[in-house]
C-alpha cells in the first residue's frame, strides 16, 4: 500500500513538472492504461484526474478512458468510475470461449466477461471491447460467434488484433513443444476479412487497421496518436511525443520514484530526424481511413520524399492494394491486411 501511495504521489508530481510542455495545448483525452484498475482505488483515479484539471487546460468534454479486464470491474467499481469523470471503458475481453481464455492465460472466464459487459452497459454508453483473432484451432464459425456475442451487448467500438506469440510465455512453450499449432497467417487473414465484412454491415466504420467504431465513437486517444498529435505519457515506461522528439520514462519503478522525489524527470529523449518523421507518418497514416497526404508530404518534407513515395507505391497501385484519391494515398479493401508490410516498403532508410 505504501508503494502504491508513493507511486500515485509521483504521478501527480510528474504531471505538475511537465505542465509547461502542454501550456499552449488543450487536453482532449485522458487514458488510464496498463491494468491500472486492479491496483488503484477510485480515490487514486480521482486524484490523478483532478491533477490534470489543476495543471492543464482541459477541453469541455474530454474523452476519459479506463482500460480494464473483466475481473477488475465489479458493479460497485463501475458505478464509482461513472461518477468520477470516466466516460469510456476499454475492456480486454479477448474471447468469449473458455478454451481460448485459458490458452492465452487470461485471469477472467467467459461468465465474468459477459457479466461485466451486462453491468458496464448500464453505466456507460461508450465501451470498446478487445477481441483476438487467428487463434490456433479457431474456426471461422467460432470467430463469427465471438463477434456476434460482442455485438449482442450493443458495443459501439471494437479493437481487434491477430494473436501474437511472445517469447518466454506459456503459449510459446506449448507451440514449441508441439502441443499447440502455431498461428497461421492465412487463417488470420480469413478472420480479418470476416471481421471487416461483419462490422461494416452493422454500421461500424473501419477507421484504423485494428479499430472499428460506430460514427462519433472513434477513440479520440488512439486517433490522436495516428494523426501525429502531441501526447504526454506519465509513469514508469510511459512514452511521450511532441512532433519533433520522442521520450520514454525509465521502466524500473524504484528508480522512477527516486528520480521524481529528487525533482528530476527520469526519461530519455530522441530527436526525430526528418526521415524518422516521414516513416512514422507513412506507418500511422496508411493504417487509417485518413491515409497519407501527398500534398502534406511535399510541403513538410520536400519533393524528393514525395517522388520517392510515389515511385515505391507504384507496384502496390498496380496490384490494386493501394489507391490515390484526392491526392491521398490509401489502402484498398484488398490491401488492408497487408498494410504494415506495404508501409515498411515505403520507408526511407535515410535522406537527411
Amino acid at each position: 500500500m505504501k508503494k502504491k501511495d508513493e507511486m500515485v504521489l509521483a504521478l501527480v508530481s510528474e504531471l505538475q513538472m511537465r505542465k509547461r510542455e502542454f501550456e499552449n495545448e488543450s487536453i482532449e483525452t485522458i487514458y488510464f492504461g496498463g491494468g491500472t484498475p486492479s491496483v488503484l482505488e477510485i480515490s487514486d483515479i480521482k486524484r490523478l484526474i483532478d491533477a490534470v484539471y489543476e495543471n492543464y487546460s482541459v477541453a469541455e468534454n474530454p474523452e476519459i478512458t479506463l482500460e480494464a479486464n473483466p475481473d477488475d470491474l465489479t458493479e460497485d467499481r463501475l458505478l464509482q468510475f461513472s461518477k468520477n469523470r470516466i466516460n469510456r471503458l476499454s475492456i480486454g475481453i479477448q474471447s468469449f470461449f473458455e478454451d481460448d481464455l485459458q490458452m492465452m492465460n487470461r485471469a477472467h472466464n467467459v461468465e465474468e466477461a459477459k457479466a461485466c459487459l451486462t453491468t458496464a452497459t448500464k453505466y456507460f454508453n461508450n465501451i470498446s471491447v478487445d477481441l483476438i483473432y487467428g487463434i490456433p484451432g479457431m474456426s471461422n464459425e467460432k470467430w463469427q460467434q465471438n463477434i456476434a456475442t460482442a455485438l449482442s451487448f450493443g458495443i459501439s467500438h471494437i479493437s481487434s488484433y491477430a494473436l501474437t506469440v511472445e517469447p518466454k510465455t506459456a503459449l510459446n512453450k506449448l507451440i514449441q513443444t508441439g502441443k499447440l499449432a502455431a498461428p497461421n497467417d492465412e487463417v488470420a487473414q480469413e478472420h480479418f476479412a470476416i471481421l471487416v465484412e461483419t462490422l461494416e454491415a452493422k454500421g461500424f466504420i473501419h477507421y484504423e487497421l485494428s479499430n472499428f467504431g460506430k460514427p462519433t465513437y472513434f477513440s479520440k486517444n488512439n486517433s490522436a496518436y495516428w494523426l501525429g498529435k502531441k501526447y504526454i505519457g506519465i509513469g514508469p515506461s510511459a512514452h511521450s511525443y511532441d512532433g519533433i522528439s520522442r521520450s520514454w520514462n525509465i521502466a524500473n519503478n524504484s528508480l522512477y520514484l527516486k528520480a521524481i522525489q529528487e525533482n528530476q524527470l527520469p526519461n530519455e529523449v530522441e530527436i526525430l530526424s526528418k526521415t524518422d518523421r516521414y516513416n512514422e507518418y507513412i506507418m500511422t497514416g496508411l493504417r487509417t481511413i485518413w491515409g497519407v497526404s501527398l500534398d502534406w508530404i511535399e510541403s513538410e518534407f520536400g519533393a524528393q520524399y514525395s517522388n520517392y513515395l510515389q515511385e515505391q507505391a507504384q507496384k502496390f497501385l498496380n496490384d490494386g492494394l493501394l489507391l490515390i484519391e484526392n491526392n491521398i494515398l490509401k489502402t484498398t479493401k484488398k490491401g488492408k491486411f497487408l498494410t504494415d508490410g506495404m508501409a515498411s516498403d515505403l520507408f526511407l532508410v535515410n535522406l537527411d
